[in-house]
């Protein structure tokens, strides 16, 4: 069977920050707010249903009909055998916008329709001022083991620019309240490189969030994106550090972080031991995904398409021919090849050649020769036995060598 991971896109929040480039919508904007959650959930399970029931449908021609009609007993028995789902992860959006019924049954559907291993991750993102005792209790209770709180920062100057709803008391609140429910797998989100962030605030948000000592902690840098009213933000570029501050920033983020027993294994992402996020290495590893809702991404046997954006439209009809998807792109030998490069050299440990050679057939120091060995030379680029990956100092310009692999 094929390892897949799920992706949930729960495309509603209280109100959209103004770095967010997702698509997103918010809630108090929807005509008929509950009830449009509600459909959107239907539509959900629909197109769960679809995907892991379509092969086994056109397989079994004896079976169709009852197939077709739901009239199944024991639905475990016409699971889709092609996957086993071992991660799941909604996002959004804000997921934790939903009512706890709600969020049980998109996951009921995932369990019937298919085949999820016993130690699947299961996270979902949560924003502090949406989380309730009620709602924790619920995930525990659906079988989710991984909580992801957007915190960004714990500076109410800094949140407040950003647009974010909640105060560092709010997630305080949640981060708590989600202990005590229970939840020994947490991740926290913060941003670096934000309007009005100092030196000194970074520094505290990290010893904040230190003294939680969490499972993991993604330190991302804002990323300024187009159609996001930041990028329409006149006053944006005097109000964020420049460009050495936020390399200070960089190198303060790994030092404090690893000083407390932190393993950084990916460019932005460091964990307790054990505790890597396996959806996200899922994507970094290019192993088989699929994207359920509004405008999610999927990559499934080297072909890669998009859902709808169009809210009404897939209310409507939830689920589109693979074939018919949009966006459908098909990876060359070479793309793939790429794309393996530039994902998995954003790891740590970086890439194994043995690994390379047995899924593509080529050795990648044979196809990537000149840049490894240019990179190499300049003590960017580095190998430890079989593995490739970036020196320290490489890791600091990543982006510009990266960008070498593709053709």
């Amino acid at each position: 069977m094929t390892e897949l991971g799920v992706y949930i896109h729960i495309p509603f929040c209280i109100r959209k920050c103004r770095y967010c480039d997702f698509l997103s919508f918010p809630f108090h904007k929807l005509t008929g707010q509950e009830e449009k959650l509600e459909a959107y959930v239907n539509a959900l399970c629909e197109e769960i249903r679809c995907f892991f029931q379509k092969d086994t449908i056109e397989d079994a021609s004896s079976q169709t009909l009852q197939l077709q009609g739901l009239q199944l007993t024991k639905p475990q028995l016409y699971k889709n055998q092609k996957y086993q789902v071992t991660s799941i992860y909604l996002g959004g959006g804000t997921p934790s916008i939903l009512p706890p019924a709600l969020t049980e049954k998109i996951l009921s559907a995932i369990y019937r329709y298919a085949d999820v291993a016993r130690d699947a991750e299961i996270t979902t993102e949560a924003n502090p001022g949406t989380l309730t005792k009620e709602k924790l209790l619920s995930y525990q209770k659906s079988g989710m083991n991984r909580l992801s709180l957007g915190l960004q920062s714990t500076v109410e100057k800094e949140l407040a620019y950003l647009g974010r709803i909640h105060s560092y008391e709010d997630f305080l609140k949640s981060y708590d309240m989600a202990v005590q429910t229970g939840f020994n797998n947490i991740n926290i989100d913060l941003m670096s490189g934000i309007p009005y962030q100092t030196m000194a605030s970074w520094e505290l948000s990290l010893n904040r969030v230190l003294k939680l000592q969490p499972a993991h902690i993604s330190a991302y840098s804002l990323i300024i994106e187009e159609g996001t009213p930041f990028y329409e933000d006149g006053n944006l570029s005097s109000l964020i550090p420049d460009e050495d501050t936020e390399r200070r920033m960089y190198e303060l983020t790994e030092q404090m972080l690893c000083q407390e027993g932190y393993h950084r294994y990916e460019v932005s992402n460091y964990s307790k031991p054990g505790k890597e996020c396996r959806h996200n290495l899922l994507y970094w590893d290019r192993k088989d995904y699929i994207g359920f809702g509004l405008n999610s991404a999927s990559c499934l046997n080297e072909v890669r398409f998009t859902n709808t954006k169009n809210l009404e439209a897939y209310l409507k009809n939830p689920w589109t021919e693979l074939s018919d998807r949009e966006g459908r792109e098909v990876l060359s030998h070479r793309e793939q090849m790429e794309e393996a490069m530039i994902l998995g050299l954003r790891k740590i440990e970086g890439i194994s050649s043995r690994e390379f050679q047995c899924r593509y057939g080529q050795k990648m120091e044979d196809i990537f020769q000149n840049v490894i060995t240019r990179y190499e030379k300049e003590g960017l680029l580095q190998w430890k036995e079989d593995r490739l990956s970036f020196t320290k100092r490489g890791l600091d310009v990543s982006n510009m060598v990266l960008c070498e692999f593709l053709s």
